[in-house]
């Protein structure tokens, strides 16, 4: 038989090829106890996965990258930010669907954090300490682009 839908087995979930949409930001700030130039990074814990990266988290229907960016620093760390240059995207898959994550750099501009259900700390790090406490190697590539856009400022 042809021209009916495909037929799978009791149970059995159809192949997913939508990409998941996300945006986030590496924030950082000048490193308050430092010369001036020196500067921090914020890492968030997610207790979900017991892993520490950057802020940031799927779009919702209909939102730009550049605001879901905006807002996820926002909800995940209490700080409000600067967008900046605009990062490396980081394109991987979850569960066989492919994601990409937007990235942009954002300079703190003031906030405090609270814990919540999805973020239970935050670490301001200098950049070395940031890249030996990521838990994925692929944000290391954002972390290097921040600095890199910081050089040529």
């Amino acid at each position: 038989m042809s021209g009916g839908p495909a037929r799978r087995a009791p149970g059995e979930h159809p192949a997913r090829t939508d990409t998941v949409l996300a945006a986030g930001c590496v924030l950082w700030r000048r490193a308050p106890d430092g010369d001036g130039d020196d500067v921090e990074v914020c890492l968030v814990h997610r207790p979900r996965y017991d892993d520490w990266s950057f802020p940031k988290g799927k779009l919702k229907r209909g939102e730009e990258p550049l605001a879901a960016a905006v807002r996820e620093v926002l909800e995940e760390t209490g700080h409000h930010c600067a967008p900046g240059d605009p990062l490396p995207t980081s394109r991987y898959a979850v569960d066989g669907r492919p994601k990409e994550v937007a990235y942009w750099a954002a300079e703190a501009t003031g906030g405090s954090f609270t814990a919540n259900d999805e973020v239970d700390r935050i670490l301001w790090l200098t950049p070395d300490a940031a890249r030996v406490r990521l838990t994925r190697p692929r944000d290391v590539r954002q972390l290097i682009a921040l600095l890199d856009a910081l050089a040529a400022s």
